[in-house]
């Protein structure tokens, strides 16, 4: 064996490693945007999770915010509401599930189970009507607390339904507060 043919493959090794190296680079480049589009965009990425200050709201009043493309109304209530929604007989209630993502799945509907602290002054929940998608009117329907005026869906001052064809209590969104000002919703 001559000193060439010592070179010759050392040379030949090297071009199928550079070749085989330059073939991964292009795979990789050639995939990246493909898994890429597979992550959630940015504007998802911000608002799985927003701080709401709620330092300007006064009792009787809410504040609607957009989470995740949809509605969701924050109510700090008077003591009236409170009352009102706590003397309800769960025997009245359409839906009986409190719909509650802080809670358990299949609490029952009371009160306490769909506020968002123990005094039951704070409310937060999706504003989004059960039956096809409706934002419900604030203050309004036969209970005090939201009127569908699309298909007559009356929910009272803790959003369970009334009365008419929503199925089910407005949905109480992943809700705390972080401060005495701050609820962080997601």
């Amino acid at each position: 064996m001559s000193h060439a043919e010592d070179h010759e493959g050392t040379r030949r090794d090297f071009l199928y490693y550079a070749t085989a190296g330059a073939g991964a680079v292009t795979a990789g480049a050639a995939i990246w945007p493909l898994v890429n589009q597979m992550n959630p965009s940015a504007d998802v990425l911000a608002q799985a999770s927003i701080p709401v200050d709620v330092s300007t709201i006064e009792p009787g009043t809410q504040l609607t915010v957009l989470w995740q493309g949809k509605p969701v109304f924050i109510r700090r209530r008077t003591e009236e509401e409170i009352t009102a929604a706590r003397e309800v007989s769960m025997d009245e209630l359409p839906d009986p599930i409190a719909r509650n993502a802080n809670g358990e799945d299949a609490a029952p509907a009371t009160d306490e189970n769909r506020a968002l602290d123990e005094a039951g002054e704070w409310l937060v929940q999706m504003g989004v009507c059960t039956h096809l998608g409706c934002v419900p009117l604030g203050d309004a329907g036969d209970f005090g607390g939201w009127f569908c005026p699309c298909h007559g869906s009356h929910y009272d001052t803790s959003g369970r339904i009334r009365r008419g064809p929503a199925p089910e209590n407005l949905p109480v969104p992943t809700s705390a507060f972080v401060d005495e000002t701050t609820i962080q919703l997601g």
